[in-house]
């Protein structure tokens, strides 16, 4: 694989990233090392991870995540020498007081999760460092619109950047990342970067796969021209576009056992448990299958050819599926499954949004 640049930082990554957020809780240690150095291995030199991991979050596996990545980069010396590493500060709370008392995210909130990244990761710097969640209210995570009325900010954006840049001029971050993030929010966090001589964003991390395009309807151009790079988490659908649930549903007596979306009624209540969201999985599912592909190598070409995407995260539970989706560069999508695609999509729009 080639590497690909972050906004205009000088991060160079590999447009496929390992997402660790199933480590801890899914995934063992013992295995989440396994993944982590057969990635390693194969070339992929980026790894996203975040302080509130794993998932689903709960007080007795927070900061797991980090902790078991800590732990390999202990055992395997090197290693963290040859990869870029992402993490994220935890949003407002959203019904999680163990991340945090109170409500909001104050510039003190930042600075004491990036101490508690760094120390659980082992690492004297994080290369990207992300905000998980605006501190403002936005529809996010199912949420379909803004509601004025819910707006509880308590920390403006240029004091969040502030203590960013504080973080970035000790030496513990590099660079400075935002995700689950509106167009809105991207303009500002640039704007006041720009008026005041702050770190600017290289990076947004957003959903985007075929059930979910939103990125599409404003964010790619307020990105392509600011020069900020697209992210894509769960281009499988949180697992609904590798076609396992087409014949069993998500629930149920033969639903896959130990998936996530099958696991845990906090996901299914998101949007990817919604019944539109697995309809439009098994039409796309279907095209896959129909042009000789799986769903998988097709979910993924999708996320790995689009000009919209700097680099992919892939979020597995064992070796092979790290080998599924790695194995999937390189697949290329005709004109014809594209136009076929984009018909789904017009039909059945952005059902996990």
């Amino acid at each position: 694989m080639n590497t690909v640049r972050l906004g205009q930082s000088d991060l160079l990554v590999t447009p496929i990233c390992l997402g660790t957020m199933t480590f801890g809780e899914q995934v063992n240690e013992a295995d989440s090392h396994a993944i982590l150095s057969q990635s390693l291995a194969r070339g992929v030199n980026f790894i996203d991870t975040a302080e509130m991991y794993a998932v689903p979050a709960r007080a007795e596996t927070f900061g797991a995540t980090e902790t078991i990545i800590g732990n390999w980069f202990a055992k395997n010396p090197g290693a963290r020498q040859k990869l870029v590493v992402a993490t994220k500060v935890a949003g407002p709370s959203r019904g999680m007081p163990w991340v945090r008392e109170g409500k909001g995210m104050t510039a003190a909130d930042i600075v004491a999760s990036c101490e508690g990244s760094l120390r659980r990761l082992q690492t004297d710097v994080i290369d990207l460092y992300q905000i998980h969640w605006p501190e403002r209210h936005v529809p996010a995570f199912g949420n379909l619109y803004y509601d004025p009325a819910k707006e509880t900010s308590q920390t403006p954006i240029r004091e969040q950047l502030e203590a960013l840049a504080g973080l970035v001029k000790a030496g513990k971050v590099r660079y400075i990342g935002l995700s689950n993030e509106t167009p809105y929010g991207v303009h500002e966090f640039v704007r006041l970067a720009e008026q005041h001589g702050l770190p600017r964003v290289a990076t947004v991390q957003n959903p985007y796969c075929l059930i979910n395009r939103t990125w599409e309807n404003g964010l790619d151009e307020t990105c392509h021209r600011l020069d900020v790079s697209l992210l894509a988490y769960s281009p499988l659908g949180f697992g609904l576009l590798t076609g396992k649930y087409d014949e069993s549903g998500i629930t149920g007596p033969n639903a896959p056992q130990g998936a996530r979306i099958a696991s845990y009624e906090s996901v299914r209540k998101q949007r990817w448990g919604r019944p539109e969201a697995l309809e439009a999985s098994r039409r796309y599912n279907a095209l896959a299958r129909a042009n000789g592909m799986t769903p998988t190598q097709m979910a993924l070409a999708f996320c790995y050819t689009k000009w919209q995407v700097a680099s992919t995260i892939i979020g597995v539970t064992s070796v092979a599926q790290l080998e599924e989706d790695l194995n999937a560069w390189g697949t290329t999508l005709s004109p014809e499954v594209l136009k076929a695609i984009d018909a789904i999509r017009w039909e059945l729009r952005d059902p996990a949004l």
